[in-house]
């Protein structure tokens, strides 16, 4: 199977500005040590501060992987912003390799679902809790 050559943009609001930079090299170093994934071009963005006085920056990757569901492992282990396949232009997936990365997906959705609702919950009984309303 064709590599599959994929350009994506990881992006890192935060502050101070100097964690906000040393957070997006050590993403950027744990990722040129992905297996099944090699990066053909990158372009690091300065830092710079947003109107909220938190700073931003990120960087382009352009890099080849394997196949789909090694993407879409990446996808979900790094959140892009954006990701943008180049080449093949049309290509095709393997049914298997794509059921298994979409299982994986929806587990992960569930499982943060699980996670926000789990945190609502918390909320709303801190709220009550506040408020000296009865739980």
């Amino acid at each position: 199977m064709k590599k599959i050559n994929v350009r994506m943009t990881l992006e890192v609001l935060g502050a101070p500005k100097e964690h906000v930079e040393e957070t997006l090299r050590k993403i950027l170093a744990k990722f040129k040590e992905e297996k099944g994934s090699v990066i053909t071009d990158l372009k690091v963005f300065d830092c710079e501060e947003q109107d909220n006085k938190m700073w931003s920056t990120f960087a382009d990757v352009s890099f080849d992987i394997e196949n789909s569901k090694k993407l879409m492992d990446i996808c979900f282990d790094y959140m892009p912003s954006s990701i943008e396949i180049i080449d093949p232009a049309g290509f095709e997936v393997d049914s298997a390799l794509f059921g298994e990365g979409l299982n994986d997906m929806l587990a992960n959705l569930h499982k943060y679902t699980m996670v926000i609702k789990k945190l609502q919950s918390e909320n709303i009984f801190m709220m009550k809790k506040l408020k000296g309303e009865s739980i």
